[in-house]
């Protein structure tokens, strides 16, 4: 191995030691004392809960890990938004497990708390995938109620998706296993199957407090909606469990005797692990995101016997389009080129770039995953469109717009690594957060935003300058850098993976060696539903 490749393994093995320790961090919830205070009470941790419930030595994937990352500071903030979310197997079939973390804030929900559950809800309705709720939440954190209660995408849209699940024939189960609160309560009741905790668990809309100031009514909480009452009484859940164990071993009960589901076909054959070693990905992948590299060397240590069978190899060069197989899945693939490459009349391209030949050759491939019923895999490592007077006359702009189009008309399932840079109309082509892919992910290398901190501090800094000298003060050279640094160190956070994952526009930050892993599970989620409408681009300037 050549002295390029070594220093580029240390650097993105230095990144994942870091996405390690992060991770070992939020897995603590709201710290070692509160996880040991909510043991002692004679309750599982939330990700105990879900260890416990999910199949021994299953594959298993956790769902933004990394939400609230750096957020609400004033607030104590919320680690993993006070919520944990996996994807696994609980007797052999595949489900989404959503379980409080009672540690951060007594399980309360904060607006990302929102957003992640939104995010749970919506993988299983795209999916038809079961869903399985693990409740203990105080609910709405009120000092930001405002936040979190009355919009679209808040709250109370997390009671129109059970509706809307039941109504598509997507199991729900719930159990409630602590406080569940107010609103919080038609969770749990609203799911097909509801079941409660004995002496932990309770429901109601009102706690005795409330009750006492509202009607004068005096009575404790565990009459008022404890086990017995919901069990016995009002007949609101429908299994009384004796712990938390008892709890889980029902619900594995339950999914056991679950019927199988309609598929959607995708093709799958044995799976093959790739012929070059995964690990020299750490010594391919450039320490820095300006520096070139030959995206091929990547895929073939992500697909079945490095085998990827390329579709209009000699045209449209930065971007790489053609068939694979992942964990023996049939799939599409669309990656950047980050080379510089040669164009047949002798031009050179930069990769990373999207050129018009290249958003044409990736629009005619996402038609034909779409004809084929092949689901699409994106690689992501762009800097953007080329830009300049011979592409916009030669409509870099149309043929943008007809990749745009072409993402977002897809009805195949679509999946999306960040490896590297995600900068700009780029993000939106090569199919970002905001063009529905099923599941998005990115490695500790990658970076979201407009354009790259250095292009950005120095558009930035040209804007500060100006206004500045408006008033009257003078730009020293050392005035000028202290300026430049300040702006650029601002926005490099910005830009960070871990930013994006704070706020949910990632569903995880992921050793790239677990790519594999990732693009299989989803894929295999995505089986569960069938393809109900056909491809069409609609309007398309051709």
């Amino acid at each position: 191995m050549d002295l390029k490749f070594n220093k580029n393994e240390d650097h993105n093995k230095l990144l994942l030691s870091d996405l390690k320790r992060r991770l070992a961090k939020v897995a603590l919830g709201g710290g070692t004392a509160r996880l040991e205070k909510q043991r002692a009470s004679g309750k599982l941790t939330a990700r105990e809960r879900i260890d416990y419930l999910l199949d021994d030595d299953s594959d298993r994937i956790e769902i933004a890990a990394f939400a609230g990352d750096g957020m609400y500071a004033e607030h104590g903030g919320c680690p993993s938004g006070g919520v944990v979310i996996k994807i696994g197997y609980v007797k052999g079939k595949q489900c989404i497990v959503v379980a409080n973390d009672a540690t951060v804030k007594a399980g309360a929900w904060f607006p990302i708390t929102g957003k992640k559950n939104l995010r749970a809800q919506e993988i299983a309705m795209e999916n038809r995938l079961p869903i399985i709720y693990l409740v203990d939440s105080a609910g709405v954190y009120l000092p930001m109620q405002d936040e979190i209660f009355p919009d679209k995408e808040h709250f109370g849209r997390i009671f129109r998706n059970n509706a809307r699940m039941s109504s598509m024939g997507i199991t729900q189960i719930a159990a409630v296993m602590g406080s569940c609160v107010a609103g919080g309560a038609y969770l749990p009741i609203m799911s097909d199957e509801a079941l409660i905790v004995d002496k932990t668990g309770s429901i109601f809309l009102a706690g005795s407090y409330l009750v006492k100031a509202a009607i004068g009514e005096t009575i404790d909480n565990e009459t008022l909606g404890g086990a017995d009452t919901h069990c016995e009484i009002s007949g609101v859940t429908d299994y009384k469990a004796k712990d938390d164990k008892h709890a889980l071993d029902t619900i594995k009960n339950i999914m056991d005797k679950i019927g199988s589901f309609d598929k959607a076909g995708f093709n799958r054959s044995e799976p093959k692990k790739p012929l070059g070693k995964q690990e020299d990905i750490y010594g391919i992948l450039p320490a820095s995101r300006a520096d070139q590299y030959d995206m091929l060397t990547l895929i073939e240590r992500l697909v079945d016997g490095s085998e990827f069978e390329q579709y209009k190899a000699d045209y449209g060069k930065t971007i790489l389009t053609g068939y694979a197989r992942i964990d023996g899945w049939a799939v599409g693939i669309v990656a950047n080129q980050r080379k510089v490459v040669k164009t047949a009349k002798g031009e050179m391209q930069f990769g990373g770039v999207i050129y018009s030949d290249s958003a044409d050759k990736a629009t005619r491939f996402i038609a034909n995953c779409n004809q084929k019923k092949i689901p699409l895999v994106f690689l992501q490592d762009v800097t953007g469109f080329m830009v300049g007077s011979k592409s916009e006359h030669g409509g870099i702009i149309k043929d943008g717009a007809k990749l745009v189009n072409a993402v977002s008309n897809s009805v195949v399932p679509k999946f999306t690594v960040v490896i590297g840079n995600s900068y700009g109309a780029g993000n939106y082509a090569m199919c970002g957060k905001a063009y529905d892919p099923r599941l998005i992910v990115a490695w500790p290398s990658a970076e979201l935003a407009v354009m790259s901190g250095n292009s950005a501090a120095k558009v930035l800094l040209q804007i500060e300058k100006s206004s500045l000298k408006k008033k009257g003060e003078e730009i020293t050279p050392a005035k000028e850098k202290a300026l430049f640094d300040n702006i650029k160190k601002r926005y490099d956070n910005q830009i960070s993976p871990y930013y994006a994952a704070s706020r949910i526009w990632t569903d995880a930050i992921i050793d790239p060696l677990e790519t594999r892993k990732w693009i299989s599970m989803g894929i295999e989620a995505a089986d569960h539903a069938p393809i109900e409408i056909p491809f069409n681009l609609g309007v398309l300037q051709v």
